[in-house]
């Protein structure tokens, strides 16, 4: 039995900041049946209290201790280990950070830079994890969709790095483990009672059955045609949105899985 619902965000409860139609009403439906609902993203175009504020301006009801976001836990690892990172971030992100200690860097952390993936600044990451430095990722995601369009995401500059430098990257947010089970735990429930819902066949849903939840790709956001295929563990939902998602936790039928 489904106890506690993770929801992605950016393609699964909004698009371009408009939301999925039904996303708010099934929200509270989950509420109303004594679901806990927490809100996971990878999401690192702006900073967590302005995406709090967007989503609540967009009509979702939701507090700050429901969100966890990737950029969040980048900074908590810094925080704990004493690190001065060199942050590729995006611009509107660099809030996020501005609190660090950024002098003579001996980490780089990585998320959606935009147009700050250029030479110069790839470079002098390159140059720095060459050195010793940890490289420190919001999480592997390879794009995602905005107006009407896919646009390149941290994941394939990260890989870069990988590669030239002969390291893996720390991944602190989505496919990662580890921030799964911090939402887990921050649920109260196992990890076999926990749903999360997204719109990435990889880093939401593989990444979730991975670490023993279950799973739900919805047709909204990024997804094309096929990427359930993409998905390695078997027995993932497949469903047109979060309405339906929800609608099936509340009310099980049947919901067409990926194998």
């Amino acid at each position: 039995m489904i106890k506690a619902i993770l929801f992605d965000i950016c393609g699964v409860l909004h698009v371009d900041n408009e939301p999925v139609a039904g996303a708010i009403e099934a929200i509270q439906l989950a509420r109303d049946e004594q679901i806990v609902v927490r809100f996971v993203t990878n999401t690192s175009r702006s900073t967590s209290t302005d995406m709090l504020q967007s989503l609540l301006q967009m009509g979702f009801d939701l507090s700050v201790e429901e969100v966890l976001t990737a950029p969040g836990a980048v900074k908590l690892a810094l925080q704990q280990r004493n690190l001065r990172p060199y942050c590729l971030v995006h611009e509107k992100l660099r809030p996020e950070f501005a609190d660090l200690d950024q002098s003579s860097p001996n980490a780089v952390a990585i998320a959606d830079a935009a147009e700050g993936f250029n030479y110069a600044n790839m470079n002098r990451a390159f140059q720095l994890v060459m050195d010793g430095a940890p490289l420190l990722g919001v999480g592997l995601n390879r794009y995602f969709r905005q107006n009407e369009q896919l646009q390149l995401d941290a994941g394939p500059f990260i890989a870069a790095l990988e590669f030239a430098c002969d390291v893996e990257a720390e991944i602190l947010g989505k496919p990662a483990k580890a921030f799964f089970q911090t939402a887990v735990e921050s649920t109260g429930f196992a990890a076999e009672e926990v749903l999360m819902i997204g719109d990435d066949a990889f880093a939401d849903v593989q990444g979730a059955l991975a670490a023993d939840l279950r799973g739900c790709l919805v047709q909204t956001g990024k997804y094309t045609p096929g990427d359930e295929d993409k998905i390695r563990h078997p027995g993932a939902w497949v469903l047109p949105s979060v309405v339906e998602a929800v609608n099936q936790v509340v009310k099980p039928t049947y919901a067409y899985s990926n194998k």
